[in-house]
């Protein structure tokens, strides 16, 4: 099944490695940082073989470690009814939830640390309290035990830390290529986890899922020793500025600020929309073991989509108006939703708001976290992405959280109204930034 799971995300970075660039035959030293000069020129989109190494490694270790949460969640509300306490919505919603909250607070702490001691050593720390987090919740005896797992598990923070080292290995003409590699292979692994979820629930139990989860993370931690290149020698254990100078550069800066609402907007809409979507397609009539009929399809078009379209456009410099035009799209989806949850819904109808959204939530899964790694400072990018990728977690919980409360307090059109002005609140937040120099420059560009 790891081999599986490692297919999907190298498949992934050789389609959109096919449909963005051609190969070429590079050699990198192990402890430099990865320049124009490192054997590519400057202008040059192709990826060479280390970003190539860079991007799927690091890639399939969030693949890893997201296919393990991705694979509980179908099922966790149901499975979570057998355990003593299960019987509580605020427990179980607590256990669902409380991941993304010690991880939303943890981000930044395990960033900074990457910045101070090397982000090889934070990942391998952070798989190994993801991995002991995982056991705890597969032997869980009580729902209070299992809140204590899924809260251990959150506390492996590393997001951040993988996305400073994949910006530190791949330069700015390739980065957002290599973020939508990483990208991609999340949102395969979600699609692919509705398909399996209840297949191994079955054979397995939660318990044993957890297991699993757990066995994956372990799996990552091999990944990060043998595969992942070694990081530049700037990052391992060197500091350049104090913590609180760090953070104070990341909060000051009004192009990451802009950044770090769209990402908790972003992924609050994404997590609130999934609390009434399936039951919008149940009464489209489309039974709940069916619900990947439509999801798949969506997430595999809308990576296509995004493979012939963003990477493109980025190097005409059009990076900007893609950006606001997705987040326009994902707006109009959520009047769509609005319209639909009015009415009488369709599987069809259903499907196309699906695919809309997806193609908007991928170009700005891609776009984002690149713009971020560069027009952070160099010496605080692991910060910076603390920062971002804190919001981001903060973001889950509060979508989960107050998507929950809006859907049983006034029904999903009130739900789907309040996601369509956060987008829109997002796009006027967002609409200042500066469009960034070409890509092909050989230095970062700007967006502001």
């Amino acid at each position: 099944m790891r081999d599986n799971r490692a297919l999907f995300a190298v498949r992934c970075g050789a389609f959109l490695a096919h449909h963005t660039a051609s190969p070429r035959v590079t050699a990198l030293s192990s402890t430099s940082t990865l320049s124009p000069d490192a054997g590519a020129p400057p202008s040059s989109t192709a990826m060479t073989p280390q970003e190539r190494r860079s991007s799927a490694s690091l890639a399939l270790i969030f693949a890893f470690r997201m296919l393990g949460l991705f694979l509980v969640l179908p099922v966790f509300s149901l499975e979570a009814r057998k355990y003593p306490g299960g019987d509580d919505p605020a427990l179980v919603g607590m256990a669902m939830g409380i991941y993304g909250l010690t991880q939303g607070i943890l981000q930044i702490p395990f960033g900074v640390a990457s910045d101070r001691f090397g982000r090889k050593r934070v990942m391998v720390l952070g798989l190994f309290i993801f991995a002991v987090g995982s056991a705890m919740a597969a032997l869980a005896p009580t729902m209070a035990w299992l809140v204590a797992g899924r809260a251990l598990q959150g506390a492996g923070a590393i997001s951040a830390a993988v996305t400073a080292l994949l910006a530190d290995q791949t330069r700015d003409v390739v980065r957002t290529k290599a973020m939508a590699i990483v990208g991609a292979s999340i949102g395969l692994v979600f699609a692919v986890s509705l398909v399996l979820s209840p297949l191994l629930n079955a054979a397995l139990g939660l318990s044993g899922m957890f297991a699993l989860t757990g066995a994956l993370a372990v799996a990552g931690i091999a990944v990060v020793l043998w595969w992942v290149p070694a990081e530049p020698s700037k990052h391992a254990g060197q500091v350049s500025v104090s913590l609180g100078a760090s953070l104070a550069a990341v909060l000051r800066h009004p192009a990451l600020l802009r950044l770090n609402v769209g990402v908790f907007v972003l992924h609050a809409v994404q997590l609130a929309m999934w609390v009434a979507l399936p039951t919008l397609l149940v009464q489209a009539g489309l039974p709940k073991d069916h619900h990947w009929w439509v999801y798949l399809p969506a997430v595999l078009g809308s990576f296509l989509v995004m493979g012939v379209t963003l990477f493109p456009l980025e190097r005409r410099g059009y990076l900007r108006a893609v950006f606001l035009a997705s987040i326009g799209l994902i707006a109009l989806v959520q009047l769509g939703l609005l319209g639909v949850a009015s009415g009488a819904p369709t599987v069809n109808g259903l499907a196309f708001l699906l695919f809309v959204f997806f193609c908007g939530f991928n170009a700005l899964e891609a776009s984002q976290p690149s713009m971020a790694s560069r027009v952070a400072p160099a010496s605080a990018r692991g910060a910076a992405l603390g920062v971002y990728n804190s919001l981001q977690s903060l973001g889950l919980f509060t979508g989960g959280a107050v998507g929950g409360w809006l859907v049983k307090s006034h029904g999903p059109q009130a739900l789907f109204g309040v996601c369509a002005v956060a987008m829109l609140a997002w796009l006027v937040v967002a609409w200042p930034m500066r469009a960034p120099r070409a890509v092909a420059a050989s230095t970062a560009p700007k967006a502001g």
